[in-house]
């Protein structure tokens, strides 16, 4: 059941109407005084309120009804109703513990989706107990495939992706450089009802506020100077799936309240179309900075942060987990056999070992990168504790204290590396020959030169 309270008859009368036709069983009350009146008698599943009862109040009436309903049923989920002036009170309203908020006027399909979310969400709260997490077990309820690791604390995190996995809920997704926070996204995507549909990916630190509203909503031909043709919006392109904002704390200013506007609403306009579109999307952020530290200091804003971390994941830096280093490792090492053709790699005991207790500041990403140039440099076949130190010195010390380390490399014929080098990156940029030649430094003409010597397979294409 859930309660709606409002005190103006014809919001009652619509918003009762469109809960009933999505199954749900709805009373109303006119005034915080009949509301709290109605949970006495019986407690509902979920309160959604206005926020404004007197034009005399400006709110403060609703977010005292807030505290009374979270003080007496803390447990109980409410969501706000308020006007687009009203958010910075919506916002105080959520910091008391309201589930969401929703903006007047409301999008009906967004409305019964937050219904849906935090209704589920609030279940899933009240039958979380203490599992025997196991990652088998995991795996038999989740697709996680494409994840590695088996540490406890990691296990918790990937126990809550999945269960999110399965409502629209907005995810914040918050760790340092290079601990997944990508393949998390894909999960929650490949986990969720939208599982068929895009998972659209934007690094939004790579993105200029000059071309912010071109890139996320699209722009007709003609719309600027250089609007030589129509162009499609990554939210255009994710709708009825999923769009991943990542670096979302280098947003400038401005391009943070345009994004707020289609995530609070969920419509959008493309730029010179004055037509209002709509677009329904899963909305998952990604970031490495302390945002609450951000929004303390005026550097993001609060609304947006409040909407866009409904859920919030935070995940362990590698060396909080130091006992999936060895599963990365093979899991890395796997991969590489097939792309360069050498079956009988592994590492050897005591270079996992030693990689275990390394700091690894760049986490899985720079574990990745070590792994891969240690494949390259070595010819060994069981990769030895020496071609990993020899790479982590060459990492960690300055230009000038390189040199003399440079004997200290494994031994590698000149023709085997570049050859290596050259399949590995026409692996990494999928034989695009444009950009194989451009990544080696090589002219096109010198790269298929190579090529021939060295009997790699092309096509010559791109």
């Amino acid at each position: 059941m859930i309660l709606l309270v409002d005190d103006d008859e014809a919001i009652r009368a619509s918003l009762s109407l469109l809960l009933k036709q999505g199954g749900y069983f709805v009373q109303t009350a006119a005034h915080p005084d009949e509301a709290l009146a109605k949970l006495a008698q019986k407690e509902p599943q979920l309160v959604i309120s206005d926020m404004n009862f007197s034009i005399e109040t400006s709110g403060e009436e609703g977010l005292a009804f807030l505290k009374e309903v979270k003080q007496r049923y803390p447990q109980l989920p409410v969501i706000l109703i308020t006007a687009w002036g009203s958010v910075p009170l919506a916002v105080e309203g959520m910091k008391l513990g309201a589930a969401d908020f929703i903006n007047k006027p409301w999008q009906n399909e967004h409305l019964l989706q937050s219904v849906k979310t935090v209704l589920t969400l609030a279940r899933q709260k009240k039958e979380d107990e203490p599992t025997g997490l196991s990652r088998a077990a995991l795996n038999k309820k989740y697709d996680f495939d494409a994840i590695v690791g088996e540490d406890r604390g990691f296990l918790h995190v990937l126990e809550t992706v999945g269960k999110v996995s399965a409502t629209d809920a907005s995810i914040l997704i918050m760790g340092e450089s290079g601990t997944g926070k990508e393949m998390i996204a894909e999960a929650v995507h490949l986990n969720s009802h939208r599982y068929n549909k895009a998972f659209v990916k934007v690094n939004l630190g790579g993105i200029s506020a000059s071309l912010f509203e071109s890139e996320m909503f699209g722009h007709k031909r003609g719309a600027f100077t250089d609007a030589k043709n129509d162009r499609v919006g990554r939210f255009e392109l994710a709708n009825g799936g999923t769009i991943f904002l990542d670096e979302i704390g280098d947003l400038d200013a401005n391009s943070q309240v345009k994004l707020l506007r289609v995530l609070q609403d969920r419509t959008y306009e493309v730029l010179g179309d004055s037509k209002t579109r709509t677009v329904d999307v899963r909305v998952i952020c990604a970031t490495n900075r302390n945002l609450e530290e951000m929004v303390a200091k005026g550097q993001f804003r609060e609304d947006l942060y409040y909407r866009i971390n409904l859920i919030t994941v935070k995940l362990p830096a590698l060396r909080e987990r130091p006992g999936d280093i060895p599963l990365l490792v093979n899991y890395f090492i796997r991969n590489l056999r097939e792309i360069y053709q050498r079956p009988e790699l592994e590492a050897s005991r005591e270079a996992l070992r030693w990689l275990r207790d390394q700091p690894l500041p760049g986490n899985i990403r720079e574990l990745k990168n070590v792994v891969e140039r240690a494949v390259l440099l070595s010819p060994h076949q069981e990769l030895q504790l020496e071609d990993f130190k020899a790479l982590m010195r060459s990492a960690t010390q300055p230009p000038a204290a390189q040199q003399p380390q440079i004997k200290e490399l494994p031994l590698m014929p000149l023709e085997e590396m570049e050859k290596a080098m050259i399949m590995r990156a026409m692996v990494l940029h999928k034989e695009n020959m444009s950009k194989v030649a451009q990544s080696l430094g090589l002219s096109r003409g010198a790269l298929y030169r190579r090529l021939e010597k060295y009997n790699i397979p092309y096509e010559a294409t791109h």
